[in-house]
């Protein structure tokens, strides 16, 4: 399958690069911090190594020995994964669900870093993330200079061509999605071209394409909110670079087009995944855009940090987006976030992670409804706007995915192929 391909080449690709990235900062933690900054990449690359070295090698998953926050939950979920009655007793790398030792591996990257100060804030993926940013500046500018076009007109739009819009900003924001660092094992996988040219010859590629519900459901919220409520968006992000300024730039037409009133963020509370998005990236990543010299890109920069001061935008993180659980777990193990999200008119998640984990990342038969296959994780209603990078996909027609297996076998894992996906909830 698929996941033993991950876990067999690509993660320890990504272990490699990880600790080629403490080795090239190594005079950085000297001057920073002296011979115990030496000391500690020195520890955290050792225990890299020796976690490369588990995984290769198919031992098994070991309790987590460091005291931050969520150790005692990673534990526990090892205890269950051994007790599985049709489990294999101790999970290792190649015979546990593929899930669990992937989030396993970025966690005790965390972990080798967390455990050696003074290097323990320093995040060994923030430069693939930058880069990223960087070499896709062309598709931002192109981006923003439609966008910031698009708003000098936005209210003389009728229904229709708001409508129009609002499916444009789905599409960029879901092919954004093909910018995945730990899908390519940290390769560049910038956007190079505007993602404004090519839509309309990508859209026999959404499998699944719910749009049509997403915008209803906007319609009638706003119609039906009454006074002192509002309509709120919750978009669960994915990676950052170009992918997240696509999602900021659908959040800034939702507000601005009035179809919502509050959109809240949600990412990731440590480095993940390689190019996940966290607090520091998203203030980061809007901080360039405001110091950018191009007229369109600062001005949505600067927009957009006036919406984060005016509490109009809400960026939050919790630990439970970076547990190896799937979402149907939410509201025993993070009671808090299911409620949060309880909130919301409509939670767009992005990418296939959470695809992943809102699926419980099964071997579905393709025509399984989604609702299905969701296991009762209804907070509110929601969508997933994702392109296929692992083999999981579910809500097809009767013979779809049999139909383009036979003619493309890698079609689940390529990224070329896209899904908007909503499910009303209950």
């Amino acid at each position: 399958s698929f996941a033993y391909f991950t876990i067999k080449d690509r993660l320890p690709q990504i272990l490699t690069r990880v600790i080629d990235t403490l080795h090239r900062h190594k005079n950085e933690f000297f001057e920073e911090h002296g011979e115990k900054g030496v000391e500690a990449e020195k520890r955290a690359i050792s225990f890299l190594s020796k976690l490369r070295n588990e995984l290769q090698t198919d031992k098994p998953v070991t309790p987590l020995e460091d005291d931050l926050p969520d150790a005692a939950l990673w534990n526990q979920y090892l205890d269950y994964q051994r007790n599985l009655p049709n489990g294999n007793g101790e999970p290792s790398w190649f015979q546990s669900p593929w899930l669990y030792v992937e989030c396993y591996m970025y966690r005790r990257i965390h972990a080798a870093l967390a455990q050696n100060p003074p290097i323990d804030n320093f995040d060994v993926f923030k430069e693939g993330k930058a880069q990223n940013f960087f070499e896709s500046q062309e598709a931002v500018i192109a981006l923003c200079t439609y966008f910031q076009e698009l708003l000098k007109n936005i209210k003389d739009l009728d229904e229709k061509q708001l409508q129009e819009e609002l499916f444009k900003l789905l599409q960029v924001s879901l092919w954004g999605n093909k910018c995945d660092l730990s899908f390519s094992a940290g390769e560049d996988s910038s956007q190079k071209s505007s993602p404004l040219q090519s839509l309309e010859n990508m859209v026999p590629y959404i499998l699944v394409n719910d749009m049509e519900k997403v915008w209803s459901l906007l319609v009638n919220a706003r119609k039906n909110r009454t006074e002192g409520s509002n309509v709120r968006v919750d978009i669960i992000l994915d990676n950052a670079g170009f992918e997240l300024v696509s999602d900021l730039v659908l959040a800034d037409f939702l507000l601005s087009s009035k179809l919502a009133d509050e959109v809240y963020f949600h990412g990731k509370s440590i480095p993940w995944y390689v190019s996940d998005t966290t607090k520091h990236d998203f203030n980061w990543t809007i901080k360039q855009l405001g110091s950018a010299n191009h007229m369109w890109m600062s001005r949505c920069g600067i927009n957009w940090e006036g919406n984060l001061k005016k509490g109009v935008w809400v960026f939050r993180d919790h630990m439970f987006w970076t547990l190896p659980h799937d979402f149907s777990n939410m509201s025993e193990v993070a009671p808090d976030l299911y409620a949060e999200l309880q909130k919301s008119n409509l939670l767009l998640f992005k990418g296939d992670l959470n695809y992943r984990k809102l699926t419980g990342d099964r071997k579905w038969e393709y025509s399984v409804p989604f609702h299905q296959a969701l296991n009762k994780f209804h907070p509110a209603p929601l969508c997933s706007l994702r392109t296929l990078k692992s083999d999981t996909q579910v809500g097809l027609k009767p013979g779809q995915g049999e139909q383009i297996q036979a003619s493309e076998p890698e079609w689940m894992v390529s990224g070329k192929y896209g899904v908007v996906q909503f499910d009303a909830g209950l």
